[in-house]
């Protein structure tokens, strides 16, 4: 059985060992405890875990800027792929956006990340090709 509830910051070490350890997911000086403690407490309600009895096996980060929610790092263990886990996830997340009004959800994909692709083209997500992001760093850290 398994039993999804929100992120706690006491979930991290144990989070960003699965986000460690799952493909094509890049972790940068800005997934530091500090930076994710924050993260949390500015988005409360937003991110969850998923448990299979005492073991963690699926998480996911999620904010908004108060007009859109961004779905980051959603991670299901290698051994609990296949059980629905990261659908579940997707839903409690867009749940939770929507109660505060938010209607529409962004995430970000590697272009060779086919697999995680096609999982949100199952669910219903679709691509944005007219777009394209641009980041600035102010920091001398461009690992950020």
């Amino acid at each position: 059985m398994v039993l999804i509830r929100e992120m706690v910051l006491r979930d991290y070490e144990a989070v960003i060992e699965l986000w460690q350890q799952t493909e094509s997911l890049s972790l940068r000086d800005s997934d530091s405890k500090a930076s994710i403690g924050a993260y949390l407490a500015r988005n409360p309600g937003l991110s969850f875990v998923a448990h299979v009895a005492d073991n963690l096996v699926g998480a996911v980060l999620v904010g908004t800027d108060g007009r859109r929610g961004y779905l980051q790092h959603l991670a299901v263990s290698a051994e609990s792929r296949g059980q629905n886990i990261g659908y579940q996830l997707v839903q409690k997340s867009i749940a939770a956006l929507a109660e505060i009004g938010i209607a529409k959800t962004h995430l970000f994909v590697y272009q060779d990340n086919l697999d995680a692709q096609g999982f949100y083209e199952n669910l219903g997500w679709f691509p944005r090709d007219e777009v394209r992001m641009f980041s600035y760093n102010s920091s001398s850290n461009e690992n950020v």
